[in-house]
C-alpha cells in the first residue's frame, strides 16, 4: 500500500493523517485522578449565600454524585487534541470542497465578540430591559437586511436555511387563510432550486409544481405559463442562482407573471454570495426572502450547527411573521414585539440564535457597502477562474455548457471520466481525503451525471485555488494512469471505505456513551453475544 501511495504527485503537498485509535474519554477515567481542584466556599460567602443546595426543593436534588470523568489536565488536553488530528478542520486545509456552507471567511475576532461572556452568558427569557445590547444588535443587523434586500420588515427566528423557507411557507399559509383564499393549494419552484423550496410547502398542505430546466438550464417559461393557468398558486418559490451557478436572467418576467396571477413570490437567497450589493430581492420584485447568515454572512455551518434563516419580506406581509419581531421606539427602546394577531406563529422556541446575528453583524459592519460588493465580485472572480481550470482537466465537463459565465458556484460532471476509466464522483470523494482536504458529496438533485459542485469563495487566495484545481487534475489522472490508486484509496486519511448497511442496522448504532459501552468492548470492537 506504502508502495502505491508513493506513486502519487511530488508537486502537491504530503499528507498522511494520525490515527490514533481513542478511547472515549469515560474509558480514560481514573478514579481519584483531577485537572482541576474546586477551592472551598470561604466563611463569609458561605454566611452570605448558603450552602447553596438546601434552598433547593428536595425532589430537585441528586442523590448520587454526576457520573463525570475523572482525569488530568494533560490526559483531558491529549486526549481531544488526538480527537482533533483524526478530523479536516477548516483551520488545516483548503475547504473549498466543504460545499456551500461552511467554505466562508469566518474571521477569529467574530468569534471572539460572540463568545463574550456578554453574549454568551445571556438568557433567552431574560426581561427585554437586562438585554438591550443583544436586542440592538439585531435590530440594527436586520435594518442592514432591510437595505441588502430592500425589503421593509424582517425575523430572524428562523434556525437555518430550510427553516427559513418553512418561515416563508407559514406565512403564506397564513396570509391565504386570513383572505379565506384558502382553494389556492400550488406553490412552483424549480428543477435545481433547493429540495426545502418544494418540501416546506408540502409540509404546509401545499402541492408543488416542480418546473424542468430548458435548454439553457433556466426554468421553463412555458411549463410556468401553463401551471399559473389554474387560477390556483399561492406562491412561488425560486433559489437564484440556482445551485448550477446560472442566474435567471428572465426573474423578472417570473415575478410579473406570479404577481399577475395573483401568487406571492418567495426567494431563496442561499446563494446570494455573488448577488450582495450587485442587486435585491426588490429588484428582482419578490415579496419576500430569506438569507442564511451562516454561509454568506461568516458562520461556519459545517454538519448541521447553529444558523439563522434571516427572512425578509414587504409591510403589507408583516403582520405575518413569526412572533415576536424585534423593534425599536424612543419610549420602549428595544423590544420583542408580540403584537401579531394574524403572525404564523412561532417556528423556533425562541427569536434567533445570538452569537450568529453577532458574527453577521460584525461582518457586514467591517467590510461596508464597497466591501459586499467586493465579496460578491471576488466570489464570481475565483468561480470563474476555477471553471477555467477544471475544464482543462481530462473528463471534467460542466452542465449546461451553452451558458457561461456562472455566478458563485458551478455543478460540474465527471460523467466522461466514468466512460473513460469506470471511475466518477464516489471515487474521488474517496481519494481527495489523501491530498488532506474535502470533496463535496451533496449534489441533489441527481440529474447531473457523475455531479461535483465547486463553490470558491471570497476566501480563497490564487494558490489557494490552483492547489485545490492541481488535487482534482491529480486524481483524475490517477484514474487514467493508475487506477489501482484509485480502488484503494483513501490510503493516508483516518477515512475508510464506508459500508452504509452499518448505519441501516439498529444494532450497530450508539447514540450515547452509556449506549456505547453496552454495544461495545474496545475501540468499536462488538461485544459477544
Amino acid at each position: 500500500m506504502d508502495k502505491i501511495a508513493d506513486k502519487r504527485d511530488t508537486r502537491l503537498d504530503r499528507f498522511h493523517q494520525a490515527s490514533w485509535n481513542e478511547p472515549i474519554i469515560y474509558e480514560l477515567s481514573v478514579k481519584g485522578e483531577r485537572g482541576v481542584l474546586v477551592p472551598e466556599v470561604s466563611p463569609a460567602a458561605a454566611a452570605e449565600a448558603g450552602d447553596g443546595v438546601s434552598s433547593l426543593p428536595e425532589c430537585m436534588r441528586r442523590e448520587t454524585a454526576p457520573d463525570l470523568p475523572e482525569i488530568g489536565q494533560p490526559q483531558l488536553a491529549r486526549h481531544y487534541n488526538h480527537l482533533a488530528q483524526e478530523n479536516l478542520g477548516v483551520d488545516s486545509n483548503i475547504d473549498i470542497g466543504q460545499g456551500t456552507c461552511t467554505m466562508k471567511y469566518s474571521p477569529k475576532v467574530n468569534d471572539r465578540l460572540a463568545g463574550c461572556p456578554k453574549v454568551a452568558d445571556m438568557h433567552p427569557l431574560q426581561p427585554d430591559g437586562t438585554a438591550q445590547g443583544i436586542l440592538e444588535i439585531v435590530w440594527r443587523l436586520g435594518e442592514l437586511f432591510k437595505e441588502i434586500s430592500g425589503l421593509d420588515c424582517f425575523s430572524i427566528q428562523p434556525g437555518g436555511g430550510a427553516h427559513g423557507i418553512l418561515a416563508m411557507a407559514s406565512v403564506v399559509r397564513a396570509y391565504w387563510e386570513a383572505k379565506g383564499e384558502n382553494d389556492r393549494d400550488t406553490v412552483v419552484t424549480t428543477f435545481f432550486s433547493h429540495p426545502a423550496d418544494a418540501a416546506c410547502p408540502i409540509v404546509k398542505g401545499y402541492k408543488a409544481v416542480v418546473l424542468p430546466p430548458d435548454a439553457e438550464g433556466l426554468p421553463d417559461i412555458e411549463a410556468f405559463k401553463a401551471t399559473l393557468k389554474n387560477n390556483k398558486v399561492a406562491a412561488i418559490f425560486m433559489t437564484n442562482p440556482e445551485d448550477t451557478g446560472i442566474f435567471n436572467r428572465r426573474i423578472r418576467e417570473f415575478t410579473r407573471l406570479a404577481h399577475e396571477a395573483g401568487a406571492i413570490c418567495c426567494y431563496d437567497q442561499a446563494n446570494a454570495n455573488g448577488l450582495l450589493g450587485i442587486t435585491r430581492t426588490v429588484e428582482a420584485d419578490f415579496d419576500m426572502s430569506f438569507f442564511n447568515l451562516h454561509k454568506t454572512f461568516s458562520s461556519p455551518h459545517g454538519c448541521g450547527g447553529p444558523a439563522v434563516g434571516m427572512v425578509t419580506c414587504r409591510k403589507e406581509l408583516r403582520s405575518y411573521l413569526p412572533a415576536p419581531l424585534v423593534e425599536h421606539s424612543g419610549e420602549k427602546g428595544y423590544y420583542l414585539d408580540f403584537d401579531l394577531p394574524r403572525s404564523c406563529g412561532k417556528v423556533k422556541s425562541f427569536w434567533g440564535v445570538a452569537p450568529v446575528a453577532v458574527r453577521a453583524y460584525a461582518w457586514i459592519m467591517s467590510l461596508g457597502a464597497e466591501g459586499l460588493r467586493e465579496v460578491s465580485r471576488v466570489a464570481i472572480l475565483n468561480n470563474n477562474y476555477c471553471m477555467k481550470k477544471i475544464l482543462a482537466i481530462k473528463g471534467a465537463s460542466i452542465s449546461f455548457p451553452n451558458h457561461k459565465p456562472r455566478i458563485e458556484q458551478v455543478r460540474y460532471s465527471w460523467e466522461q471520466l466514468k466512460k473513460d476509466t469506470g471511475f466518477g464522483t464516489a471515487d474521488f470523494s474517496r481519494r481527495i481525503p489523501d491530498y488532506g482536504t474535502h470533496y463535496w458529496s451533496s449534489h441533489e438533485p441527481w440529474v447531473i451525471p457523475e455531479p461535483f459542485t465547486i463553490e470558491p469563495s471570497e476566501s480563497y487566495s490564487k494558490r489557494d485555488l490552483d492547489a485545490y484545481c492541481e488535487i482534482l487534475a491529480a486524481i483524475a489522472r490517477e484514474c487514467y494512469e493508475q487506477p489501482e490508486v484509485i480502488r484503494e484509496a483513501p490510503l493516508n486519511s483516518t477515512v475508510h471505505h464506508t459500508s452504509h448497511d452499518y448505519f441501516d442496522d439498529p444494532d450497530k448504532w450508539v447514540l450515547s456513551w452509556r449506549n456505547y459501552k453496552q454495544k461495545y468492548t474496545g475501540y468499536f470492537q462488538p461485544k459477544k453475544k
